[in-house]
């Protein structure tokens, strides 16, 4: 196979009409030849016939590992340069790996961090743009999506954390994938981005104009959660908020960065975080191994 593009990840666990929405989205709208991975958690519901049946690569496990375990199986199977994660209740939307693999070439090394944009049906709050055209397969508007999506402004933006997300495998392999001690997954996500920090990535990304529709939480509500956040805390002795807000400064409008963090801010804040911890600490015997508030320039 010759790919010119990305490898992308997708776990799945017994979620197939939105599996085959997000394949087809990105044999449709795809600029470059993409190798596709599944991971198939159980496949009760026919997955693992259907990727079998499609010719994608794919792992399994008979039970669900959760997202972690199971990026972490999928990266043996990569045979290109750039690793894509993007969740099977995603659609991408045309020209979406044309804007990353742009982005890539006009960078100077593989110290990079990129994300999509996402388009959500309810959530406001959340980084992207809040516009609804259905939230299931049965109600997705797809034509009109694809008739406006292009219509709805969002620029650039800082500190890409989730999927969709784009890093080189060299990077991956560096901070070794994703942290199993997260399963089945609450914050591994800004546990992975915290882990780049700490290699030197600065670089982190959201790109306005690649985007992709995201029908949220299709798998999440079905699981028993880890409490991620606690784990968090306890590992880099701040809160995922205060990494989010005053190192990555996610959301806020790229080129914003070169302005100074407030730090007596973060130093009360990360007063609290301690204390907080500490109080973990005494109940659960974990212990703090990093502090992201040091990090150099």
């Amino acid at each position: 196979m010759d790919l010119t593009g990305f490898s992308i990840l997708i776990p799945s666990w017994n979620n197939l009409p939105f599996l085959k929405l997000c394949v087809e989205s990105i044999r449709e709208h795809s600029c470059l030849q993409h190798q596709i991975i599944v991971h198939v958690n159980e496949g009760a519901d026919g997955t693992l016939d259907w990727v079998k049946s499609e010719g994608l690569d794919y792992t399994f496990s008979e039970k669900n590992i959760g997202v972690c375990l199971a990026m972490n199986s999928m990266r043996r199977l990569v045979k290109t340069d750039y690793i894509f994660f993007i969740n099977d209740d995603m659609y991408v939307l045309p020209g979406w790996d044309k804007v990353l693999m742009e982005e890539v070439k006009s960078l100077p090394d593989n110290l990079f961090y990129l994300s999509g944009t996402m388009i959500q049906p309810h959530d406001q709050k959340d980084v992207g743009l809040c516009a609804d055209f259905g939230d299931s397969v049965e109600t997705f508007q797809k034509e009109r999506l694809l008739k406006e999506y292009k219509t709805l402004p969002y620029g650039d933006w800082q500190g890409a954390t989730r999927p969709p997300t784009l890093v080189h495998r060299d990077i991956w392999d560096l901070v070794g994938g994703y942290s199993i001690e997260y399963s089945p997954g609450m914050y591994s996500d800004p546990d992975f981005t915290a882990k780049l920090l700490m290699v030197g990535v600065r670089y982190m990304k959201g790109l306005g104009d690649c985007r992709v529709y995201h029908f949220e939480t299709k798998t999440t509500t079905r699981i028993r959660k880890n409490d991620g956040a606690v784990q968090f805390l306890l590992k880099w002795g701040i809160s995922n908020s205060i990494m989010r807000q005053f190192i990555t400064r996610q959301g806020e409008r790229w080129g914003l960065r070169s302005q100074p963090h407030d730090l007596d801010t973060i130093k009360e804040k990360k007063r609290w975080a301690r204390i907080k911890g500490l109080y973990y600490l005494a109940l659960r015997g974990f212990g703090v191994c990093f502090d992201l508030t040091k990090l150099p320039n």
